[in-house]
């Protein structure tokens, strides 16, 4: 059986998954434990980022090393790496370890605390009309169960390789990119945690989103689950945007995706309620048909601002322009949607 040293030798060689150097190198190796009458090993490994389809791949790596050094059982336990060591290790790749298109590109994902509150509504809306506001713009549909971007946004075109580059679709002055261009006829998704792991990790990797964009908004999926969590630790750095409804209910559901966000060390930068009233075109009285209030009390919760409230209302569709989901901009929702935009830029850019 080996000695402590020995499986410290035998580890240092492994390499992190996403930093690309020795265990060594990183001084990833936290703790080792022997229990030599049980044969038993147990090992405590940092990385650069953890719950993650790659971190699986390593620690299958490890055990078999183990066990073919001749243990009969290993207990593994990872952490994450301090960020000042990721960044000295890496830095060409600033916070976000090379997930984000630039380090000049403000990622903004669009979370919920539960689906039906029209998240992903209002994730489009927002990338097109601050690519109205003149900025380059991108869109991750990252609700990878239930995509429906380019459905919303009218698009029919699907994205083409180039060299080893997946180009994005553009719609509305935005690049998009979405699980349902790789599922024929709305097929269902039917995967476990680390392969929709490592489908966001090819989103943000090897699509070619270029090194000027000013905005890339992620649309998560609803909830605090697998999905959600992955983006948290790949962006550490990502601000957040809680969607709600007035209902008490759906603020207080609400409310666990800001706590998730805060606990991750994300930025939550406001929250939109939408769905806030319904406007008789007739007679112009608003009847608060999900009730009132719930917005604001999400935002005095969460210690943010609320960025706007959005009424019930159908686009104006027409053939020529057909997107069932995207306000135009002379439209009132529309005209609401781009007054949320500018708080938006002012809030990130105007109060640096």
């Amino acid at each position: 059986m080996l000695s402590e040293n020995q499986v410290r030798e035998l580890l240092e060689k492994m390499e992190d998954p996403f930093l690309h150097k020795t265990l060594k190198e990183t001084n990833g190796i936290v703790e080792i434990k022997i229990k030599e009458e049980k044969q038993h090993v147990s090992v405590k490994l940092a990385i650069a980022k953890t719950g993650t389809g790659e971190q699986i791949q390593l620690q299958s790596n490890v055990v078999k090393a183990l066990k073919d050094a001749g243990f009969a059982t290993v207990g593994l336990r990872f952490t994450q790496l301090p960020d000042e060591v990721i960044e000295k290790l890496y830095p060409e790749a600033g916070e976000n370890i090379g997930l984000a298109p630039s380090k000049n590109t403000t990622v903004i994902a669009i979370a919920s605390g539960k689906g039906g509150v029209g998240k992903s509504t209002v994730s489009v809306n927002l990338a097109v009309s601050l690519a109205r506001l003149g900025k380059k713009v991108g869109l991750i549909d990252a609700d990878i169960y239930g995509f429906s971007v380019p459905d919303m946004m009218g698009i029919i075109d699907r994205p083409v390789v180039r060299g080893d580059k997946i180009i994005p679709v553009d719609r509305f002055g935005v690049k998009v990119i979405s699980m349902a261009f790789f599922v024929e006829d709305n097929a269902p998704v039917i995967w476990r945690g680390p392969m929709l792991g490592k489908m966001l990790t090819s989103f943000f990797k090897e699509v070619e989103w270029g090194e000027d964009f000013d905005y890339l908004l992620l649309d998560l999926p609803p909830g605090t689950g697998d999905v959600a969590l992955d983006v948290h630790q790949m962006l550490p750095t990502c601000k957040e945007i809680i969607v709600t409804t007035p209902h008490p209910t759906a603020a207080f559901v609400a409310a666990r995706a800001g706590a998730m966000a805060i606990t991750t060390n994300h930025d939550v930068i406001g929250v939109i309620e939408n769905m806030s009233y319904f406007e008789s075109q007739k007679t112009g009285e608003k009847e608060y048909i999900f009730g009132h209030g719930g917005g604001e009390k999400l935002a005095e919760e969460l210690k943010v601002p609320l960025l706007g409230k959005i009424p019930l209302g159908q686009p104006d569709w027409s053939d020529e322009e057909f997107a069932p989901s995207v306000y135009q901009i002379k439209h009132p929702i529309g005209k609401i949607y781009f007054k949320i935009a500018e708080k938006i830029i002012d809030l990130l850019e105007n109060n640096k």
